[in-house]
């Protein structure tokens, strides 16, 4: 094997030309002396620059300065972040939903800020608009939400007299305003002040809903105008009586079903007088109670 010929020393002072940025550096030593030294300046400044980065994230992390009492070392928040369960896109949706509703209900709509709500549900601005694009979206989808809740907890019964179906309906109808409170009264919220666009049709379809319910109570599938806006009117009571007792709860659950069960009767009466099929009704219904 032929020996390896050493390269070519430079002449005395001339070590190349010299990056760009760097004409203003001295002149380095020839090889291997060069390299040495070079190993040894980097190994130094690299070691600066990474125990500088090292507590520049300490501070950020921990918001002291290394080798302090609040420096945990290895421990960081961080993991601790890691470690917490991950919502599925619809249960953070749901989430933020809740969050919504118990906002609407306590507040009026226009007040309620995707802050708020934000903050309600311990996420980010930028999560909500990226669940929902704006206040007017999330509003709606809590809407929707309460309704489709109270559409499913009133499936008519099948079983009983006029009266006891319409009992229990209206029972079933106070299980909803009392363990869903905070949607309840967003659903309401929506209702005269707002009945154009897709608020107002929530609330009209949850409306209708509730009419339909009541007829098929009664056995009616066609109501006429008299009846019809008797049962409407009727409903309008329910609402308001649903709210007012909300807020006081100086009545029981019990009297209040009843009251309004009653008044549903004495309405039926009145509305006889005013169209013969309905007091038509109002006696076949009255029959088919115990005396």
């Amino acid at each position: 094997m032929m020996p390896r010929t050493p390269p070519k020393a430079l002449a005395p002072g001339n070590n190349g030309p010299s990056p760009a940025g760097f004409d203003d550096c001295p002149a380095l030593p020839s090889r291997p002396a060069a390299h040495r030294a070079s190993r040894s300046i980097w190994a130094r400044v690299a070691g600066r620059w990474l125990g500088y980065a090292a507590s520049v994230g300490d501070r950020a992390i921990t918001g002291s300065e290394p080798g302090t009492a609040a420096d945990p070392g290895a421990a960081r928040p961080r993991r601790a972040q890691r470690n917490r369960r991950r919502l599925s896109v619809d249960e953070r949706r749901d989430e933020l939903i809740a969050a919504a509703l118990e906002l609407f209900s306590s507040r009026p709509p226009e007040t309620v800020s995707i802050d708020d709500v934000a903050a309600a549900a311990g996420a980010s601005r930028a999560l909500v608009y990226h669940y929902f694009g704006g206040k007017q979206e999330l509003y709606v989808a809590a809407l929707k939400s309460a309704a489709n809740q109270l559409s499913n907890l009133l499936e008519p019964p099948t079983e009983g007299k006029p009266l006891d179906r319409l009992a229990l309906s209206l029972h079933r109808y106070f299980d909803f305003v009392e363990d869903h409170a905070p949607g309840y009264a967003a659903l309401l919220r929506g209702g005269p002040a707002n009945r154009s666009g897709e608020v107002g049709e929530i609330v009209d379809r949850i409306r209708r809903l509730l009419l339909t319910r009541i007829l098929y109570a009664m056995g009616v599938d066609e109501p006429g105008p008299v009846l019809r806006l008797t049962l409407r009117s009727w409903l309008a009571s329910v609402e308001t009586a649903g709210l007012d007792w909300l807020e006081r709860r100086d009545m029981s659950r019990e009297q209040l079903e009843s009251l309004l069960v009653d008044q549903q009767v004495v309405l039926m009466h009145v509305a006889g007088r005013y169209d013969p099929k309905v007091a038509e009704l109002v006696d076949r219904l009255a029959g088919e109670e115990p005396s």
